[in-house]
């Protein structure tokens, strides 16, 4: 058996998986996520990261557990001493936006364009080098013992192994300090000099075995191998066969995440430009803000169940009948970068009900696909295969509506496991399995083509009313 386990925002999962892929058990846990301030997303690395590990081991662990793949949320930043004790809670990855002055001082220090040029990707609230500036400064304490850095895969694996390993794929999310042209932590910008950062070892190599300590914590058979991982969006991508160029993962989630594989290095200051999972590949990736976090909000703010609105929206025609919305709810990440983007709709009569509002936002969130998508065209991808997976993608209209946007279909997939399902790939093709074949399509959503004039139309007024109502959107934001 191999297992898999994947530790997310707010709930991580565990997946114990037959060489065949039959999934044979899955367990999950839900966590909390602290905000101790506006703008501050942290984990405890005990109290979360390694608690639900050793919980879902607990109930998943079996004596003919082969091997153990990991992923995680990131790229996080969790500061520790010399042997790998957190001395703080974990800064979570983008949705923390606590390193904007440091965001801007590193830009200005080595410039928008070599850090795009070396790195992949601009200097964001996704970036690790920031965030660890604000660390140096606003806590000196914690940064005077800081020695190590891990994200939440690595200290499973830290704790599991006694191996300080990063993947490349997370290290090249680690904006300013990795170099996705040489696939090297940089020395010559000698940022961070009193930090030890991790060996580099692709996702599925094997960085050690499990200690007789860490056996005797968790339950797994000692001496079993355990692979580096990933950030859990890019084991998705893995888990459903995103793995050849031109193939794309639209993450229909909380937010909506897009990863496109690539053969050959491509960047963009609109997007992150990324190292693959495997050796020999890119990726492009693209993040919107919200997606079912607006619906969610539609939800809790009408009462209604989802089975209700989704109903009711799928009884209104395209456009929804003259309302437009744009998504910005938590400002827009990918490809307008800009945390002061605000929702906005316009188009409202007496005639509106919860139904077009709901039609609506699903018409915002395919817009804005659509945009991402551009943006990765322009810069060398080409999105030739759509692969839709997340809680989103149940119930069919929402799959739909973005197929008839984008006229493209979208391969839906037999295991909607997520992110713990490749991590079980990983820790397979470890022990000579390839892990191909295990998630075969289920079903493909074909777009309307008689929809492609009409959504033609109100995409082009979509990207006008960004344009049109920006400097609105940031007046409001200060207040």
């Amino acid at each position: 058996m191999f297992l898999g386990v994947d530790i997310g925002t707010s709930s991580s999962k565990g997946v114990l998986v037959a060489p065949d892929g039959t999934v044979v058990a899955t367990a999950v846990r839900e966590h909390r996520t602290a905000t101790p301030r506006p703008g501050w997303f942290e984990h405890s690395a005990q109290d979360v990261w390694w608690a639900d590990f050793t919980s879902i081991v607990a109930e998943l662990a079996r004596p003919d557990v082969a091997a153990v793949g990991l992923s995680g949320i990131g790229p996080c930043v969790l500061p520790c001493a010399q042997d790998g004790t957190p001395l703080r809670p974990a800064i979570l990855y983008g949705v923390d936006t606590r390193a904007t002055a440091e965001i801007a001082a590193q830009t200005s220090r080595f410039g928008a364009c070599a850090i795009l040029e070396r790195c992949g990707s601009p200097l964001t609230s996704q970036a690790v080098g920031p965030k660890l500036e604000w660390l140096r400064t606003h806590e000196p304490e914690v940064w005077s013992w800081t020695r190590r850095i891990f994200m939440a895969h690595s200290w499973l694996a830290y704790r599991l192994t006694g191996a300080y390993v990063l993947d490349h794929h997370a290290a090249s999310q680690c904006t300013p300090l990795y170099d996705t042209r040489t696939h090297e932590w940089i020395d010559d910008w000698d940022l961070f000099p009193e930090l030890e950062l991790p060996a580099l070892a692709w996702s599925g190599d094997v960085v050690g075995t499990v200690t007789e300590a860490a056996a005797a914590a968790t339950g797994l058979p000692k001496g079993i191998p355990v692979v580096a991982g990933t950030i859990d969006a890019w084991a998705e991508a893995l888990s459903v066969g995103v793995a050849s160029p031109g193939d794309v993962m639209l993450m229909y989630g909380t937010t909506m995440f897009l990863v496109e594989v690539l053969a050959s290095r491509a960047v963009s200051p609109r997007l992150w430009g990324t190292v693959g999972v495997s050796p020999g590949t890119y990726n492009l990736a693209a993040g919107m803000a919200t997606s079912g976090a607006v619906t969610g909000w539609l939800r809790d703010l009408t009462g209604a169940s989802f089975e209700s609105l989704t109903a009711e929206a799928a009884a209104v025609g395209r456009g929804a009948e003259g309302l437009l919305m744009l998504p910005y709810f938590a400002g827009e990440r990918t490809p307008l970068f800009d945390p002061d983007a605000r929702g906005t709709l316009i188009g409202l009569t007496l005639r509106h009900g919860r139904g077009h509002l709901y039609r609506a936002a699903l018409e915002a969130t395919a817009f804005g696909v659509l945009h991402n998508l551009e943006a990765m065209r322009a810069a060398g991808g080409s999105a030739k295969r759509l692969v839709a997976v997340g809680g989103g993608t149940k119930g069919g209209l929402w799959t739909r509506i973005v197929s008839d946007v984008l006229q493209q279909e979208q391969v839906l997939s037999t295991h909607t496991v997520g992110a713990a399902f490749g991590d079980a790939m990983l820790a397979a093709q470890a022990c000579g399995v390839s892990g191909a074949g295990w998630n075969p399509v289920a079903s493909v959503v074909e777009p309307d083509p008689a929809a492609a004039e009409d959504y033609a139309r109100l995409y082009g007024l979509y990207r006008d009313l960004y344009d049109s109502t920006a400097h609105i959107a940031h007046e409001l934001a200060t207040r």
